[in-house]
Formats: C-alpha cells, sequence, structure tokens
C-alpha cells in the first residue's frame, strides 16, 4: 500500500447509493480471539481485497458495523491498520448496542492489498461478559464498493491484557496462578522474568495483582517470593520460578511455593560453578542435563520454597523452605506443579508436584500437609514407571474423596494416532495410584501445562450438581485454540467444550470459581503474556440439561 495521501473521521452511514466493484473483491477473516481491555489495539479482522496486477484505484472510506451484547461502551476505538500502523482511527463513545463506523480515507493502491485490518480499542474496565461481532465491513473504493461476506465471523469475548510484554520493566510473565480467597479476593500469581524471556536460571520474581471487585480491575504488579542476592551471588542466580497457590478454604492462610535455583551446575561436568558474577553467562535449567541433583544441598538441587499469607495476600512471609520434608535424598527434584492446589474436605492441604527420579526422568505426584502447613509430606509417583514421562499436574477431589491427577505427558507433542492428558486417581495422597480409563487418549494436547477445576454448581431447586472444568491449547501440534471443557461424569467423559482464544500462545493456564454462574480464568494467551477471562457456564454448557 502507498504512503496515506489524507483521512477523516466520519461516525455515520451516510453511504447513499454506491455502485458495486466490478473488477474488486474482498474478504475478511475474523478469528476467535478475544477484545482485550488494557491493550492499546486489538486486532479482529484482516481484510484482503483481490485486484489484478497493476489495476490502479483508491481506497476512499471502510465502514464497519458493530454489535456487542452489552453494548458497545466498552468500545472505544475503530481503527483501520495497515501491518502495525493505523492509518484512519474514529473514537466510539456511545452505549448503544449496534453501530456503523466509517472511516474515511484517500490511500492510492495498484494491485492486490493483503495488509489491512480492522483494530478496536476498549475502556479500561469493561463488562467481561460482553461479547462483540463484527456484523460487516464494507469498502468504498474509486471503482465502486465491495462488500465482503463477514456472516460466519464468530462472535469475541471481551477479556483483560492483565500482563504484557515489557511491562512495568518486565521482560516477561509467564506460568500463571489462580485463586479466590474466602473473603472474594482474586490473586493471580506468576513468574516476573525481569531480564529475559527464558526459564530458569534467571532473574525471575514470582509476582502478583489483586482484584477486589470479581476481577473487573486490578491492583499493580506486587512480589510475593524473591531471593534477591542470597548466598552473595547475583539476582540473576537466585531465579525462583513454576509458582503455585493454594487457599486454605477454612483459614483463610494462602500459600505460593516456587523451585528455586542457587547458581548452575554445569551441564557438562554436573558440578556447581563456582565465582559466578553479573557477567557470568553460564546458564542451565532443572529438567536439562544435570540441571539438578540429589541431594539437599542448594548447591546440589533445586529448592522447595513456600511463602505464606495471613491476611488476604496484602503480604507474605519470608521465604520457607521444605525441600528436606518432600524429596527423598536420591530423587534429583521434587517441586510443586504450576497452577493451584486444592483444600480436601478434611483440610488437607494438597499441592500438584512433579519431579525428577534418580535416573532424572520425570514424574507427576501430590505434596501435602495435613497439620495445617507447618509441615508437608509428598506422595509417590503416580506412574511407577520411569518410561512414562508426565510432569506439570494439577488435581481435584472427587465426591468419593478421591484425588484425580490430571497431567501434561511428553508423548503428546505432535503425537496424532494417541494423544491425551495423564490421569490417575488416588485414595491415600499419592501412596498408590490407579490409571483413569481417559488415561493417554481423551483430553488433546501439545503437551503443556493445563487446568482442572472442581465447580459446585447450585441449580435453581438448590441441589448441586459437581462439573469439572479443563482448560488448554486443545491442538496436537500447537499450543492454539485455547480452549474450556465440561465433564458432568468426573471427567469419563468431555462432551462440552468451548473455544476462547484460537491464536498461538505460551497456553499456560489456572482457573476459579468466580461465583455460582462463572469460571474465571487466567491463561497464556494469543493477544497478551497473561489474559483474564470470565467465562459463563451456560455458554460451555446446557444449564437446562443438568
Amino acid at each position: 500500500m502507498r504512503k496515506l495521501l489524507t483521512f477523516a473521521l466520519i461516525l455515520s452511514l451516510g453511504a447513499g447509493c454506491v455502485r458495486e466493484s466490478k473488477t474488486l473483491t474482498s474478504t475478511v477473516n475474523v478469528p476467535n480471539v478475544p477484545v482485550l481491555a488494557l491493550k492499546d489495539m486489538n486486532r479482529i479482522a484482516s481484510v484482503e481485497i483481490a485486484a489484478p496486477e497493476g489495476f490502479q484505484y483508491s481506497l476512499k472510506a471502510v465502514e464497519v458495523d458493530l454489535a456487542a451484547t452489552a453494548g458497545l461502551g466498552d468500545v472505544r476505538k475503530v481503527a483501520v491498520l495497515s501491518g502495525d500502523e493505523s492509518i484512519a482511527e474514529a473514537d466510539l463513545m456511545t452505549d448503544a448496542h449496534e453501530k456503523t463506523v466509517k472511516l474515511a480515507l484517500a490511500v492510492p493502491i495498484e494491485g492486490p492489498v493483503a495488509d489491512l485490518a480492522i483494530g478496536l480499542g476498549t475502556a479500561d474496565k469493561v463488562d467481561l461478559d460482553n461479547k462483540i461481532t463484527l456484523k460487516g465491513v464494507k469498502l468504498l473504493t474509486s471503482d465502486g464498493k465491495v462488500v465482503p461476506d463477514c456472516s460466519g465471523a464468530p462472535v469475541l469475548r471481551t477479556a483483560i491484557a492483565l500482563r504484557q510484554r515489557y511491562q512495568d520493566g518486565v521482560d516477561n510473565c509467564r506460568i500463571p496462578g489462580l485463586a479466590i480467597t474466602p473473603k472474594g479476593t482474586i490473586l493471580v500469581i506468576y513468574d516476573a522474568r525481569r531480564d529475559r524471556d527464558r526459564d530458569l536460571q534467571g532473574d525471575i520474581d514470582i509476582c502478583y495483582n489483586r482484584s477486589t471487585d470479581g476481577g473487573k480491575t486490578w491492583s499493580e504488579m506486587m512480589v510475593a517470593m524473591d531471593m534477591g542476592e542470597w548466598g552473595g551471588l547475583p539476582q540473576k542466580y537466585n531465579g525462583v520460578s513454576d509458582p503455585c497457590i493454594l487457599v486454605d478454604e477454612n483459614t483463610g492462610d494462602i500459600y505460593i511455593s516456587a523451585c528455586w535455583m542457587h547458581g548452575v551446575i554445569d551441564e557438562k561436568t554436573g558440578k556447581w560453578i563456582e565465582g559466578l558474577t553479573e557477567d557470568s553467562t553460564a546458564w542451565n535449567h532443572q529438567w536439562r542435563k544435570n540441571g539438578t541433583h540429589p541431594g539437599y544441598d542448594v548447591k546440589q538441587s533445586s529448592q522447595w520454597m513456600l511463602v505464606k499469607s495471613t491476611d488476604d495476600g496484602l503480604t507474605w512471609s519470608e521465604p520457607m523452605n521444605y525441600t528436606r520434608q518432600v524429596k527423598p535424598e536420591k530423587y534429583c527434584l521434587t517441586i510443586n506443579g504450576p497452577g493451584a492446589g486444592i483444600t480436601l474436605e478434611d483440610g488437607t492441604l494438597v499441592f500438584p508436584a512433579q519431579g525428577r527420579r534418580e535416573d532424572a526422568s520425570a514424574f507427576s505426584t501430590l505434596i501435602f500437609s495435613k497439620d495445617g502447613g507447618k509441615t508437608w509430606q509428598s506422595g509417590k509417583p503416580a506412574f511407577a514407571d520411569p518410561a512414562v514421562h508426565s510432569n506439570e499436574s494439577m488435581c481435584v477431589q472427587l465426591a468419593d474423596g478421591s484425588i484425580m491427577l490430571n497431567m501434561r505427558s511428553s508423548k503428546n507433542r505432535g503425537n496424532h494416532e494417541e494423544n491425551g492428558r495423564l490421569v490417575a486417581v488416588t485414595r491415600d495422597l499419592g501412596q498408590t495410584w490407579e490409571v483413569h480409563p481417559t488415561s493417554g487418549h481423551v483430553l488433546t494436547e501439545p503437551t503443556c501445562q493445563a487446568s482442572i477445576l472442581k465447580h459446585m454448581y447450585k441449580k435453581a431447586d438448590g441441589s448441586e450438581k459437581e462439573l469439572l472444568f479443563f482448560f488448554n491449547p486443545n491442538d496436537p501440534d500447537k499450543r492454539v485454540h485455547h480452549s474450556i471443557r465440561c465433564s458432568l461424569d468426573e471427567g469419563m467423559t468431555w462432551p462440552a467444550v468451548l473455544e476462547v482464544d484460537e491464536g498461538q500462545g505460551a497456553g499456560y493456564s489456572c482457573m476459579i470459581s468466580v461465583d455460582n454462574e462463572n469460571i474465571g480464568v487466567i491463561y497464556e494467551g494469543s493477544g497478551a503474556n497473561l489474559v483474564y477471562q470470565q467465562i459463563r457456564i451456560s455458554d460451555v454448557i446446557d444449564l437446562n440439561k443438568l
């Protein structure tokens, strides 16, 4: 597209009768991605113009026809984009449910165009139950009008770009956990990867945001766990990562657990590297060769750390090291799985967990406390066979008191023939396990962390129905098609599925029950590092059939 000459803004249709172009055609593609508050601009549609090579014409205006279930007050700006550049914008201040916006411009063009897009900007605070539809697009050109078909456009959900790249001077935020306290406060936790976008080792703190109004607005980023310059090493050699949050539903106490690495173990020699400084470039990771070893010392093995809050997440204790309680000395690693833990009906506190045996093979299990967080223990691997490589996991307690552990499996990446999350059940806090009938062949994944949640839905007659929800990138190859599923039979079948973000993201997630009618999810989406979205249960399943 050639240089923009002029543009003006007109907020009414006023098109009159314009003949159809006999030469030009156009297509509009609307991906199923959320419209994010706190993001400058959301690309909701790509526009292509088909024209003969060498054919000269000009684009005089673009008309955008919008509708929203809760009104268009959330939409504050409509734009036409060329590549990453906004070439025409209109402010939209209205509470109407439908609106046609005409953006007038003068752009000389030659031949086909493939880099146009429609963008939306929102208010900082949006209705998380709102849904926006692109009803139509009309291109007014010097050759006549072109009206691409938008009839199949998906309904776009509103959500919040809670963490974006470089926000607050942080390179990247990843690995979310989500919890709601007895007071109704919602907490999102995550890795704040301050200097670069990669896993441990690095300058990584566990940070969080709080919401006291049901997820509508959020606090600034705060720090929950930071090992500082422990042991005389710079912060980039004292990283903490992969957090998990657990709320004691009986006391209101909140725990955040994470993996701490002190220094670096050389992947070639297996020895801890002495004399590291801020200028050192040595790097290794607890899941890579020689990243962590048997033993308890900080120079041998990555550590399992906890912080605790007794004031609804306003302040946190100093980090506490429970590695010796949960990791067999011969194992290379025992830490939590990222996401969220649960409180059992008898008050036992349970974190999903993962680790590496003495032969470095990966496993999943549980870490639990039966004394209100004073001491912690771990279960045995959910799969005894070291050839079964599971790791990141989350769990729910079923109606009979047993615990279902849903696990990431390394065999699934790119596997179209037999793909499915690993699932096992324990009745004795992980001392023994039974393989679930769905294990390895039902819940599709590209090998990625995922989240599971039990929600007790209260029906109109006062009775309750147990619902299980599962969220992950629903694809065997890539972290795309982020979707929520629902099971009515404790995970035996998952007939209901709702895609909320088809785009590429890092894919990790965590869920909460916001209230009886809504599920909250934080996930690594296509439009931001961390996206908070609220999903009405009736959008996933037919409540009349419960």
